[in-house]
């Protein structure tokens, strides 16, 4: 196991077990450093997860549980964003109900099965995703792509905490927007700060309000449902917009499910763990996205449904709309709904936390609890700025982060079907954080700066309208992005690896 921690990025979980060998807990000291590592010393005694980035070495991935990889992706997407999502074809890209669900299925079936294969690598590798990426980016270069992830991630939690926000503000005239985004930020910070096995837990059961809600609207707003044409000509760039924001929302996941198996058993069938994961993916998108779309459509039609939606801009209040009829009931699953929105903040802010760390070798000295803070600073006001144009926000969010992900994920697939033919033990761990002995990583940055050469004149956003887009193509940019690295990155690959020989 010592081969794992090398010294050259020593993480607080390995102050920790230093710290264990003594009787008694370290005196406190005015360094800062110090206080940190007492602090996650007694942290660690009461059972707060404290480890950093380091690999989890084969011993310790024994959980044989693989049913938890179907619940933690089930809970994350089965919510009211998930739901929002699905609304933005017939409230922001002006489908109709019949053209957003045709694009629904197509989009969930194939964009699910790439997170889906990256949780394989947790448990085959012990690795966090941005560790894991170093094996294809490289050491130095690598921090590219963990740094956009830290701002990815804040982005999907500004993002939730908004629609959970608006969702809470919704049941009672007591309730804003800010104290809704508050209340469901500062549950986020408590689920996610016991870590890992926390999360693991939490998320076993967050589902649960999400599907009875879901099924009780269905009951009583079933009858107001129709297969709303569209307001106007449907275009294909319409539909390609809304298929690659979709796309966007499934994809982006792929730069955190490594995260959540580490601790899982690395004899477990590759298939099994994919299919469990992409269970999980698919049967919850689908669920939410339709289930969306559906409700958003017809809002247009139903004048209570359309006042709680407020032009599109409050999916919680259409959800409340939805369950007026329940009364007191309607009321209490639509806080219940919003109150399960950390069922996706949860992993997400726990994969900012280690994003971070991998950015630097001095970051991952930091313990992950004082990211879950940060995070958390930074979230609420930011939530709260955003919330009042909600769907500009959302699709332009979504999309960045669409963007860089695919990119990273075609590259990282790449590497490792390609130059790593599929098999996991081409990867040494124990190199893990020694830059000489990784990929240089100039093959990886050079496509991905070539994509993204490509990627802007073809973005569709409220802030930026390239040429491609203009000319009516819709948002392709993690389209062509995706398929221009596929050509340029097996190119510059196979150069990088002649010039630097095994790496």
């Amino acid at each position: 196991m010592d081969s794992l921690h090398p010294e050259t990025e020593k993480t607080p979980d390995s102050d920790v077990l230093s710290l264990q060998g003594s009787e008694d807990p370290p005196r406190p000291h005015s360094n800062l450093r110090t206080s940190l590592k007492q602090v996650t010393y007694w942290l660690t005694r009461w059972g707060i997860e404290t480890n950093g980035i380091d690999p989890i070495p084969p011993a310790e991935r024994s959980d044989t549980r693989l049913y938890q990889m179907f619940f933690v992706w089930f809970s994350a997407n089965i919510n009211v964003l998930s739901f929002g999502t699905g609304s933005a074809g017939p409230a922001f890209f002006g489908l109709g109900l019949r053209e957003s669900l045709v694009t629904l299925v197509i989009v969930d079936l194939i964009a699910c099965a790439i997170p889906s294969y990256f949780a394989v690598f947790g448990p085959k590798l012990g690795m966090r995703s941005m560790v894991q990426a170093r094996y294809s980016w490289g050491y130095y270069c690598a921090r590219l792509p963990s740094a956009l992830n830290v701002f990815s991630m804040q982005g999907f939690l500004i993002l939730n905490c908004i629609i959970g926000g608006q969702t809470l503000a919704s049941v009672s005239n007591h309730l804003n927007d800010t104290l809704g985004i508050v209340i469901v930020g500062v549950i986020s910070l408590i689920v996610t700060f016991f870590g890992y096995r926390i999360i693991h837990w939490y998320e076993s059961v967050a589902w649960i309000p999400n599907a009875v809600t879901f099924i009780v609207m269905l009951g009583v707003g079933g009858k107001h449902l129709v297969t709303a044409p569209a307001p106007g000509p449907v275009s294909p760039s319409m539909v390609i917009s809304f298929a690659t924001t979709t796309a966007s929302s499934v994809i982006s996941w792929c730069t955190m499910t490594p995260d959540y198996g580490v601790y899982h058993t690395e004899h477990a069938s590759s298939l099994r763990i994919f299919l469990w994961s992409y269970a999980g993916f698919f049967f919850a998108s689908i669920i939410a996205h339709m289930l969306g779309a559906a409700f958003a459509a017809s809002a247009a039609l139903y004048a209570p449904w359309a006042a709680g939606f407020a032009d599109g801009n409050n999916v919680g209040g259409l959800i409340e709309a939805v369950l007026a009829p329940a009364g007191g009931f309607g009321k209490f699953l639509t806080v219940l709904v919003a109150l399960s929105i950390p069922s996706a903040c949860a992993p997400t802010m726990y994969t900012f936390g280690s994003s971070f760390m991998s950015v630097h070798a001095w970051a991952a000295r930091v313990p992950r609890y004082v990211y879950t803070v940060v995070s958390e600073a930074i979230l609420i006001p930011v939530a709260i700025v955003g919330a009042t144009h909600f769907y500009t926000t959302f699709t332009d969010v979504l999309s960045v982060i669409g963007y860089w992900s695919t990119v990273f994920a075609t590259i990282v697939l790449l590497e490792h079907f390609v130059f790593r033919r599929g098999s996991f033990a081409q990867y040494d761990l124990a190199v893990w954080d020694t830059p000489a002995r990784l990929p240089p990583g100039l093959a990886a940055l050079l496509a991905f700066l070539c994509a993204f050469g490509l990627i802007v004149p073809c973005m569709d956003q409220a802030w930026y309208v390239g040429p491609i887009a203009a000319a009516g193509s819709g948002d392709v940019g993690i389209i062509v992005g995706a398929a221009l690295v596929g050509i340029v990155y097996p190119v510059l690959r196979t150069v990088e690896k002649a010039i630097w020989k095994g790496r």
